[in-house]
């Protein structure tokens, strides 16, 4: 097991994996940029190390800084937790040159599930059903039309990097597509660096049901999903675990669905398959996540799974600790995404001093955050 890790990221996710690393007996190095020195993540970690300036590019995505971070603190590996450098294969690599372990999966692995369009291609060889849609990137507004009379409307074009609603456009009126095709390649271009487009055809009103994996390559198990359908603005919102399908053939289903997958890939890690539910209760392949995720809590809570510390597990090299049948599911959790937001300005983000701060309390109750009375959020993340 490691004797030292670094986590690459910040906020509760940080404070998350300090809490694991602990218990476990694992030293922890905290990395932030001068934005975040008065949070809980620096002080809680056994050290810490500034990392550059308050912008994410200058310092949580700079790699050579968290490299050079690493090799300076004598860590052994390195987490990503969830956003940032995640879900980048090239910062995987980057840790495997300098002899630090990734704790998540391989760079293949990630560039194979982080690409959109690839990572549909991929499951259609596994033989998972995917939405309707073209089966390569979109270049051109001839091809655009083409597949969109093959399609039919109401339809999605979607960047195939990245996530969160950028580069997306549903397209319900004929007139609006080339400019929905223009406004997504050239949003997905400013958000991920990364134009390229696909379309799948519009599922409209469906349930978006995500299942939880651990997998160490060899085999895996799933966790139970969770229903993420309530969301704005493509962000999740409110999670629950099991969803409304648990105890039926095709919350079953989907189970094993995940978990195909996982090994068609030969996956290791955690991380979760996420499905599209239509109406008819057709199940379809939407993405899939290569990391922790912000929700696992609640899948902890049904469960009684550490999730981060199976991952650390995993990545140290230990085969798969637990067994299909050792998943035992019991009661319902429900997550709460609190953001800080100005409701009336259009719940835009909202920076400054939280100058009350209660969290809530009592039996059956989890609290994930790195809030506190007189912190102060930084608009920088």
């Amino acid at each position: 097991m490691f004797q030292k890790i670094l986590i690459a990221n910040r906020g509760e996710i940080a404070l998350r994996i300090i809490r694991t690393a602990r218990e476990m007996g694992i030293e922890t190095v905290a990395v932030y940029s001068e934005a975040d020195k008065e949070s809980l993540h620096v002080s809680l970690a056994d050290e810490a190390i500034c990392i550059g300036p308050a912008l994410s590019a200058k310092s949580y995505l700079n790699v050579q800084s968290l490299i050079a971070a690493a090799e300076a603190s004598g860590a052994d590996a390195i987490h990503p937790g969830y956003g940032f450098l995640a879900e980048n294969a090239d910062f995987c690599r980057m840790c495997k040159e300098h002899n630090i372990t990734f704790i998540g999966p391989s760079a293949e692995n990630i560039e194979r599930m982080g690409d959109k369009n690839t990572a549909r291609k991929t499951m259609q060889e596994a033989g998972i059903p995917t939405v309707p849609g073209s089966k390569e990137i979109v270049t051109s507004e001839a091809e655009l039309k083409r597949i969109a009379k093959e399609v039919g409307l109401p339809l999605m074009i979607k960047a195939s990097s990245g996530g969160g609603g950028k580069g997306m456009r549903i397209i319900k009126k004929q007139d609006k597509l080339v400019s929905g095709f223009n406004q997504a390649q050239a949003e997905a271009k400013a958000a991920f660096n990364d134009g390229r487009v696909y379309i799948e055809k519009y599922i409209e009103s469906p349930r978006h049901i995500e299942v939880q994996l651990l997998s160490d390559g060899k085999n895996a198990i799933h966790l139970g999903d969770r229903d993420c359908s309530i969301q704005r603005r493509h962000q999740k919102l409110l999670e629950e675990a099991p969803s409304y399908l648990y105890g039926t053939a095709l919350f079953e289903k989907m189970g094993d669905l995940a978990v195909k997958a996982a090994l068609f890939i030969k996956y290791k890690g955690v991380g979760t398959i996420e499905f599209l539910v239509d109406q008819n209760n057709n199940v379809y392949f939407m993405e899939m996540n290569t990391r922790i995720q912000v929700e696992h809590p609640i899948t902890e809570c049904i469960t009684n799974v550490d999730l981060i510390k199976e991952q650390l597990y995993i990545a140290a090299g230990e085969a798969l600790r637990i067994k299909q049948k050792d998943i035992n599911f019991h009661g319902h959790s429900i997550e709460c995404r609190i953001n800080a937001e100005d409701v009336a300005n259009d719940f835009r983000p909202s920076a400054g001093e939280l100058s009350l701060y209660l969290a809530p309390g009592g039996p059956g109750v989890r609290v994930d955050s790195h809030a506190y009375q007189g912190y102060k959020i930084p608009p920088f993340f």
